[in-house]
């Protein structure tokens, strides 16, 4: 791979002094850097390679870092990264210690935002306009919003504020990727496009209006006949309702029509809204077949493409639920399967083949996605919401409101609990004990293993209320999943292992495995408590009598989750037995290998045990009798 012009852009500066022609070849190098890096570091690649032609013209066009940009959703910011000043450490891309794969203010003067959850970008664009304006400082404000995120709820919301705001400059650039949407584009689109955008158009309209302002039913006429004549070539009407000058679409991946475009729209004030279309996986062949395989491979060798595993990989939680959803689905007819545009990630995609009538897909619209399933449950439907953790908290006004309020029958799935790795702190599921069990009516659930996902979920299922059960991303400790719909006692642990009376370890999900290690050192019991709520308190005390110190382990943050809930019931039954709290430190934990963010934070076996050694060392200081496994 060649990349003699790409060698010499070190910042967006360097755009400046390219013609048309260095600027096309440029795209081709840049095309090629990221699917040659991607596929050494995995990451998000089909977004990012329909982005190049964007990228390349808005840092051509504008003058960043001072006029700001704000991609969302941030991952498709791949060349933005590139193009300013971090070609080199993308071989770091996601790694620990390496550079995000989301834009990040602590990383570049040149992120402007912060964007890994999507359609916040319209927000925070208008918010650094009107911080501007007040300032009294001259800049432009762009939010390229694309892959999905226009479906949520907080972009209308942000366009909506927008178009009362005075006195600012906000370019809102849709990034129109499915395909779906418009068309494909041409010559006449880019002649108009170009017309629309320039100065003589926008002042014919000021003109127009000014002329006629003193004759409204002429005005008022003349603004229809605008709208309709737009309306045959363009989805202009909509955006314009919102106060926005509407230029569009255009072919994203067209330089010829990018660059000029942008020119004549960075010379405009007020309310812009810029519409280009472009193709996830553009220029890699593969990728444009299957943008949804490639959306976010591992490393792959790109002159083959991905090559799946020669023999089969341990099974996931995610297809663990996917199964059960289908066998439950066929068990009960009033099952319905709910996604906020996870249907891949989050296991839903045999669901959809075989009960298409009750599958929905919601879009990104995540607060949507629960009460649409708190108004199903409200006529006797069981909806399932399939939510990534991290993106549960987006709808916790309504889980809180709609769902637990009115107990209604709302299970929730909740995948990529705790840790999830390369993509980091934007992502982690490391909250949602501490937020749920604060919710009265509300069941936790925390399988250890992907044997217990398949029971926790039945038993969940069948509680008459609302109800979640958190699974980490990947697959656990390999434990053979039953095919039955059997449950378990709700609120009810089981132990593990027996130990010699000195310390007691409560566990509350997938981190069993390390802690049985752990205990087999120190020779300590160990329970699956299996729920955080309701806890099983009979169990709890139990173990605090029978043993001279409790431990809690769990792979979400410590402060208000599982352990806490044993301090409280330690607390409420007037029970002082020392208690060491083990889980997700108080803070955002960065990017990196899954397995050694756990152990950085002290949740390996050899982690778990070194600070059982270190908080009860008199404790543990006398020997005492070996304990032994327990079946079950």
């Amino acid at each position: 791979m060649t990349t003699e012009l790409l060698d010499t852009i070190a910042s967006p500066a360097d755009l400046k002094r390219l013609d048309r022609r260095e600027l096309k070849k440029l795209a081709d190098e840049l095309r090629a850097f990221v699917l040659e890096s991607v596929s050494r570091t995995g990451g998000h690649l089909s977004s990012n390679l329909g982005t190049v032609e964007l990228t390349l013209a808005l840092h051509h066009v504008f003058d960043t870092p001072h006029d700001r940009i704000v991609w969302d959703v941030g991952h498709q910011s791949y060349p933005h990264k590139i193009l300013t000043g971090r070609r080199a450490e993308m071989a770091t891309l996601r790694q620990e210690g390496g550079i995000s794969g989301f834009p990040r203010r602590s990383e570049s003067e040149y992120d402007a935002f912060g964007t890994a959850h999507s359609s916040t970008s319209i927000s925070a664009a208008l918010g650094m306009a009107v911080a501007s304006r007040n300032a009294g400082i001259a800049r432009q404000h762009i939010a390229v919003i694309g892959d999905g995120a226009m479906s949520a709820g907080m972009a209308f919301e942000a366009m909506n504020n927008a178009g009362v705001t005075p006195n600012i400059n906000l370019l809102v650039i849709l990034n129109d990727n499915d395909m779906s949407i418009s068309p494909p584009v041409g010559a006449l689109n880019r002649y108009l496009a170009r017309l629309m955008s320039g100065r003589f158009y926008a002042a014919a309209k000021n003109v127009g209006r000014a002329v006629l302002q003193h004759v409204p039913p002429v005005l008022e006429l003349a603004r229809r006949i605008e709208e309709h004549a737009k309306g045959m070539v363009t989805p202009a009407t909509l955006f314009e309702e919102f106060g926005f000058n509407y230029v569009g679409p255009i072919d994203g991946h067209d330089l010829d029509a990018l660059v000029p475009t942008l020119q004549n729209l960075r010379e405009l004030k007020g309310l812009q809204f810029l519409h280009v279309v472009t193709r996830k996986g553009q220029g890699y062949k593969l990728a444009e077949a299957d943008p949804v395989l490639y959306h976010g491979p591992g490393k792959f060798d790109p002159a083959v493409g991905i090559v799946p595993a020669k023999s089969p990989a341990k099974v996931t939680f995610t297809q663990v639920f996917g199964q059960w959803l289908c066998d439950m689905a066929a068990a009960d007819e009033r099952l319905v399967g709910i996604t906020p545009a996870m249907r891949e990630g989050s296991g839903l995609v045999e669901f959809e083949r075989r009960f298409p009538s009750r599958y929905f897909d919601v879009g990104i619209a995540e607060q949507h996605a629960v009460t649409f399933a708190a108004g199903m449950a409200c006529e006797r439907q069981k909806p399932v919401v399939a939510i990534y953790s991290t993106f549960l908290q987006r709808g916790y006004d309504q889980l809180v409101h709609d769902v637990a309020l009115q107990n209604l029958d709302v299970t929730f799935a909740l995948d990529r609990a705790g840790l999830v790795g390369a993509d980091g702190a934007t992502h982690a599921g490391n909250y949602d004990t501490a937020f749920l069990r604060c919710i009265p009516n509300m069941v936790v659930a925390t399988p250890s293993d992907e044997a217990e996902a398949r029971l926790l979920l039945t038993t969940c299922y069948r509680y008459p209320g609302p109800a979640s059960v958190r699974y980490p991303r990947g697959g656990g400790s390999g434990a053979v999943v039953g095919t039955d719909l059997s449950d378990v006692p709700l609120g009810k642990g089981v132990v593990r292992r027996e130990g010699g009376g000195r310390i007691a370890f409560l566990v509350f999900g997938t981190l069993l495995p390390a802690v049985l290690r752990a205990a087999e050192a120190l020779d300590a019991t160990v329970a699956d408590m299996r729920f955080v709520k309701p806890l099983d308190r009979d169990l709890v005390l139990a173990l605090a009598a029978r043993h001279e110190a409790l431990v809690t382990v769990e792979d979400a943050a410590i402060m208000g989750g599982a352990g806490s809930a044993v301090a409280e019931a330690l607390n409420e039954a007037g029970v002082q037995s020392p208690l060491l709290q083990l889980g997700l430190p108080d803070r955002f934990i960065d990017h990196g290998d899954q397995q050694a963010l756990m152990a950085g934070v002290g949740l390996s076996a050899a982690g778990i045990e070194a600070s059982v050694r270190e908080r009860f060392a008199a404790l543990l200081a006398a020997e005492a009798p070996r304990g032994r496994a327990v079946a079950g």
